[in-house]
């Protein structure tokens, strides 16, 4: 199909040009004469493509959307070049609290803190402004505080098509 030839690589530059996934009805509404089910045979015609090529990159999807990912196999490569240029890491307080927030939201502060055992309102704004959790609503108790929740910045982070790909907390082995 002459047409498919001429589409992947339009494809290819979007979801390369974009720093987050590019949703599949974006991908139809820029390329028109398309739709959503020929993008989608597009995508999986580039990643056969990749493996065949043995190209250091593929495209995933995840957080409702395409990206392109290192493939594993250069994980310490890239590693190395992410310390080189001083990416930060969260503390573990960070990601304890925000395994929390991830497995029980929505959630309260309250919660969080009881389930911790230490106050976590620094810790929950951090989160926040590294924009990995958001407010998603008030409860209906007294006062009506904050629900927190992850966002999709949290699944692009981690690598997550959506929450429902968190391991079970059966799965988690503990240190």
């Amino acid at each position: 199909m002459e047409r498919m030839e001429e589409i992947k690589p339009i494809i290819e530059a979007l979801i390369f040009a974009t720093e987050e996934p590019i949703p599949l009805r974006k991908l139809t509404e820029i390329i028109e004469g398309m739709d959503s089910l020929q993008i989608q045979e597009a995508i999986q015609q580039l990643k056969s493509d990749y493996d065949l090529q043995g190209r250091s990159f593929q495209i995933e999807e995840i957080a409702g959307g395409y990206q392109l990912f290192t493939r594993p196999e250069y994980y310490e490569w890239v590693a190395k070049l992410r310390k080189k240029a001083g990416d930060t890491k969260l503390s573990q307080a960070a990601l304890e609290t925000l395994a929390i927030i991830a497995y029980k939201q929505p959630i309260l502060r309250a919660d969080i803190e009881s389930i911790r055992g230490v106050q976590t309102g620094q810790i929950v704004r951090l989160l926040m402004e590294k924009d990995l959790v958001k407010v998603v609503g008030r409860d209906e108790s007294l006062g009506h505080p904050l629900l927190y929740g992850t966002t999709k910045r949290f699944l692009e982070y981690f690598g997550l098509k959506d929450i429902k790909e968190l391991p079970k907390v059966e799965e988690l082995e503990a240190p």
